[in-house]
């Protein structure tokens, strides 16, 4: 039995090209967080200063799956390999869990500003989409 895979169109891998990066800034950010050196712990004021310090295991652990699971499933697009959608799932439940933490249980946006808001609603965002986008490439059989 073969599988036969359709072409995917040019805005594709567009789309899949700018989420692998969208992604690597994630994994940069994340990196630069759970590795803050002290010296720049030291330039924050107080009150941010312990909203890093006291962020739960648990909070940054989702953190890492989101980005690195989200940047795999970009390679996965990028290698047209259907495990990008569940690597897309696993990515969106690390951000829900990074994301309730942020919004429900620390005092964030009270430290950060409300203004801060919009950068993890749109991760949240592109996390739904890239789920949405990989289910889509895999129903038009643009991937395997």
């Amino acid at each position: 039995m073969t599988n036969s895979l359709n072409k995917p169109p040019i805005w594709f891998w567009i789309v899949s090209a700018l989420a692998l990066l969208w992604n690597m800034a994630g994994v940069m950010a994340y990196l630069q967080q759970a590795y803050m050196s002290i010296e720049s712990l030291e330039k924050m004021d107080q009150a941010e200063r312990l909203l890093y310090e006291s962020q739960p295991a648990w909070a940054t652990g989702a953190f890492a799956i989101a980005v690195w699971a989200g940047a795999l499933g970009c390679i996965a697009l990028l290698l047209r390999k259907k495990w990008a959608t569940p690597l897309f799932i696993v990515s969106l439940i690390g951000v829900l869990g990074h994301n309730t933490y942020m919004f429900f249980l620390s005092n964030t946006f009270e430290v950060l500003g409300s203004d801060r808001m919009a950068m993890p609603i749109f991760v949240i965002l592109i996390s739904l989409f890239l789920v949405f986008f990989s289910r889509k490439a895999t129903a038009k059989n643009w991937l395997s």
